[in-house]
C-alpha cells in the first residue's frame, strides 16, 4: 500500500485485463487536472457488472506492478486480488476499506470514466459511495459529463437520481482537498480509443499490441503467453 499518507488520493480500480496505455494516461492526467498527491491502482477480483476476466488475478497482479515500477506517484493496492475470493467485488465495499486504511480525513478520489459513471445506479449501495470519496469523472469528446441546467436541480423531465447527485454535488478539482467525500468533479482526458478488449483479440489473431500496453506488461505477456487463445490462461 502506499506509503504516503497526506495529501488527495486517487484510487483507480479495475480489471486491468490487460492494463494498457489508455489506463496509465487517465492516471497520469487526473494526477495532473485534479492535484492528486498519488494514484493508487486497485486490480479487481471479480466484478459484480461484468464478465469474469480472462486471466488470473495473480496475472493481472503482476502486469500492473510490472507497468508501474517506474512510475513515480503512483501505488498498487493487491487487496482485492490476494488471496483470491470467489464472490463479486463492489466499490462500496473497496471504498470502505480505503477509507479504514487512511482514516476519515483524509481526501480520496474515485476515478471513473463517463460511460461508467452513467451506470452508476446500477451499482450496490451507489449512493454510499458520495459518503466515502469524491468522484472525478474522466471526459473527452462524446463522454462527458451530463451536467444539469441551473435553477432545476434534480427536476426536468427525464431527470434521474444520479443528474440530482451531479446538479448538488458537482464541484472544481479545488474542492478535493477541502473535505474527505462528497464532490463530483468532471477532468478533460486525452481521447485514446484503446481497449482491453480489442487488445485480447489481436493477441489472441497472433498481432502484435505494442504500444497499446507498456513494454513491461507485453514482456509479461509474451513470456506467459497469456491471451493468446481465445480464452487466455
Amino acid at each position: 500500500m502506499s506509503e504516503l499518507k497526506e495529501g488527495v488520493l486517487g484510487l483507480f480500480g479495475g480489471t486491468f485485463d490487460p492494463l494498457h496505455v489508455a489506463h496509465l494516461r487517465l492516471a497520469i492526467e487526473a494526477r495532473e487536472a485534479l492535484g492528486l498527491a498519488e494514484v493508487c491502482f486497485i486490480p479487481a477480483g471479480s466484478p459484480a457488472l461484468r464478465d469474469s476476466p480472462h486471466c488470473s488475478a495473480a496475472h493481472r497482479l503482476a502486469m500492473v506492478e510490472r507497468a508501474l515500477a517506474a512510475v513515480p506517484g503512483f501505488s498498487v493496492d493487491a487487496s482485492e486480488v490476494l488471496p483470491a475470493v470467489d464472490r463479486p467485488s463492489y466499490t462500496v465495499e473497496t471504498l470502505e476499506r480505503q477509507r479504514r486504511l487512511h482514516g476519515e480525513q483524509r481526501p480520496l478520489v474515485l476515478l471513473l470514466g463517463a460511460d461508467a459513471f452513467a451506470r452508476l445506479e446500477a451499482w450496490h449501495r451507489w449512493r454510499e459511495l458520495f459518503e466515502l470519496a469524491h468522484i472525478a469523472v474522466a471526459t473527452r469528446p462524446g463522454h462527458e459529463l451530463k451536467v444539469m441546467r441551473s435553477g432545476t436541480p434534480g427536476g426536468g423531465a427525464g431527470a434521474t437520481a444520479l443528474d440530482a447527485e451531479v446538479a448538488a454535488r458537482q464541484g472544481t478539482a479545488a474542492d478535493l482537498a477541502a473535505a474527505a467525500a462528497g464532490r463530483i468533479v468532471p477532468f478533460a482526458i486525452t481521447a485514446l480509443e484503446i481497449s482491453a478488449t480489442a487488445i485480447r483479440r489481436r493477441l489472441a489473431a497472433g498481432l502484435s499490441a505494442r504500444y497499446l500496453v507498456p513494454d513491461a506488461v507485453l514482456d509479461y505477456i509474451d513470456s506467459h503467453q497469456i491471451y493468446r487463445t481465445p480464452h487466455g490462461h
